[in-house]
């Protein structure tokens, strides 16, 4: 009975802690971002919507972040085409995707945050330093068969870019064909956002996707311990 008893105080500090667990604790931080957070300014086909979510493994603090340990990334981004080597109308693509999976594919993740930036109210563009752009998102896809991953580039003044990265090998399963697209082959749109206002990071209790393997863990845990 103590034993039992002593195992579900334990168990329920954990949970405790993540729950309460920052945007910046030691389980990671998530990264997010999507269309409304920007004005669109589409120079070759346009964008509906996009949306990115980032759980990157470790605490959130000032320093360089060079393809750092990712738990996943989610993302989505839908448009409409014309004139493209896909040949396609429209497109709209969803990715659930595992950090070491997400690398493997060719994708790539760099920022650096300055020293002394304050972090209590989140991760801004304003925190990062660095030549421009100052956050690289590239979600390019090799030997994969999809033309439309993209890149995101934003720089520290408040400009920046969504387009199609440099995608290729593969067959396409509706084109039938290999793919091998250059940068913005299929859609560019220019960004434009406020630096000090466009949070990529928000403390908050952990709810990205590390948060809920840890409970989930912790759960199954539990379960193989007993009652």
């Amino acid at each position: 009975m103590r034993f039992h008893a002593v195992l579900g105080f334990t168990f329920s500090r954990l949970i405790l802690a993540a729950l309460l667990g920052s945007a910046g604790s030691a389980w990671g931080f998530t990264i997010t971002f999507k269309h409304t957070d920007f004005a669109l300014n589409p120079a070759f086909n346009s964008l509906q919507q996009f949306s990115f979510t980032i759980d990157v493994a470790g605490a959130l603090v000032p320093g360089t972040y060079n393809n750092p340990a990712l738990t996943g990334v989610i993302y989505s981004v839908q448009g409409t085409l014309a004139g493209t080597p896909s040949g396609f109308p429209a497109f709209n693509l969803q990715r659930t995707i595992g950090g070491a999976e997400f690398y493997s594919q060719g994708s790539s993740l760099q920022f650096v945050i300055a020293p002394g930036a304050s972090l209590s109210d989140g991760l801004q563009i304003s925190d990062l330093l660095g030549p421009n752009p100052v956050f690289l998102l590239d979600a390019r896809e090799v030997n994969t068969g999809r033309y439309h991953p993209p890149i995101i580039r934003l720089n520290a003044d408040g400009t920046g870019q969504i387009q199609n990265s440099n995608n290729f090998g593969g067959i396409n399963p509706a084109t039938g064909q290999m793919v091998n697209v250059n940068y913005g082959d299929e859609y560019i749109v220019n960004l434009a956002f406020n630096p000090t206002a466009l949070t990529l990071s928000v403390p908050e209790p952990a709810t990205g996707i590390s948060a809920g393997l840890l409970l989930l863990g912790l759960l199954a845990a539990r379960r193989r311990g007993g009652n």
